[in-house]
């Protein structure tokens, strides 16, 4: 059995349009302009248990519906899911034991009480038992390092130890299944680093299944061997985000430092961006790149080689364009 499967699931929001002013408004109550937007168009997907899958894609693209949908949030137009054997519409007390959710932008936590407090609010809303309860407490403060924050107001806290303290809340009754959406945003690169360990380290030793969205490529990168490209509301790409990376990667940065002032001669099939006696940096296509380094090799004495690939947010780009 699939964590989750979803075959052709789709939601449209109908709304109505209306000019400003007055005599607008008389009018709409007699002839409205109806209209319909497809946010999620015939998206299918299965999640193996305990695996990591990331959903990519531009703003209002659909990701967020996704996890509303699979969550129970929101009902489907058309389609179905399943998400741990359970329908997500029907809302069912056993279903929502065994899933959680992280939303970065909404906070679970009650802002001037302790983080104590909101978890032991979700001990009794889970029925948590004592025992598990306190093995809960200590595995998850010790690997968010928070346990000096638990009895600290949360508007006291920082934003990184919030972020914590926002997953200890949603795993403490030890759900199969995580929906985490944008968790990092807003966090110092630290934090974000921190927090992507304590998730892997978790979703190990736990075996949860995670469906991640964030526009932080190195979340996807580390956490989510397999990403989904969102796109006006389809699936336009299910697999390794590497393997899509390197195939819009069109161009790359040589950075090369010679241990002596040398003469370099024009390389062909490369941009020079960068030259002086001691130094050279040359931008250059896939597939000149060996043959450039072996040019290099021959004009002198190399201190130092760099060899960058182009910058990932100008990937993504590419990809959101292209798809």
């Amino acid at each position: 059995m699939y964590a989750v499967e979803t075959k052709n699931l789709s939601k449209e929001y109908r709304y109505f349009e209306k000019s400003g002013g007055l005599h607008a408004s008389i009018q709409a109550l007699f002839h409205r302009k109806t209209h319909i937007r497809k946010a999620l168009s015939d998206f299918s997907l299965t999640l193996d248990e305990g695996e990591f899958v990331g959903l990519m894609g531009p703003n209002g693209a659909g990701k967020t519906t996704i996890i509303k949908l699979l969550t129970g949030i929101i009902h489907p137009t058309h389609g179905s899911a399943s998400v741990l054997g359970y329908n997500p519409a029907r809302g069912e007390n056993s279903f929502k034991k065994k899933i959680a959710v992280v939303m970065g932008q909404k906070s679970q936590l009650w802002w001037d009480l302790p983080a104590e407090d909101s978890l032991l609010l979700n001990k009794a809303i889970y029925s948590i038992p004592d025992q598990r309860y306190r093995e809960n407490i200590r595995y998850f403060s010790g690997l968010f390092n928070v346990e000096p924050y638990l009895k600290v107001p949360v508007r006291k806290l920082s934003l990184g130890e919030r972020m914590k303290m926002e997953l200890m809340a949603s795993l403490i009754h030890d759900p199969r299944l995580l929906f985490l959406d944008e968790p990092t945003i807003g966090l110092d690169a630290v934090a974000q680093r921190q927090i992507r360990e304590m998730l892997r380290q978790a979703g190990r030793e736990r075996g949860i299944s995670l469906l991640l969205t964030s526009h932080y490529t190195e979340d996807l990168l580390e956490l989510t061997p397999r990403v989904i490209v969102i796109r006006t509301g389809r699936k336009v790409y299910d697999g390794s985000l590497e393997q899509l990376l390197r195939r819009y990667n069109a161009h790359h940065t040589i950075s090369v430092q010679f241990s002596s002032e040398t003469a370099i001669p024009p390389l062909p099939h490369a941009e020079t961006i960068e030259q002086s006696s001691y130094r050279l940096c040359l931008r250059t296509t896939h597939e000149h790149v060996q043959e450039c380094l072996k040019s290099l090799l021959d004009i002198g004495s190399i201190e130092d080689i760099r060899v960058e690939d182009d910058d990932v947010t100008l990937l993504v780009e590419r990809v959101y364009k292209d798809l």
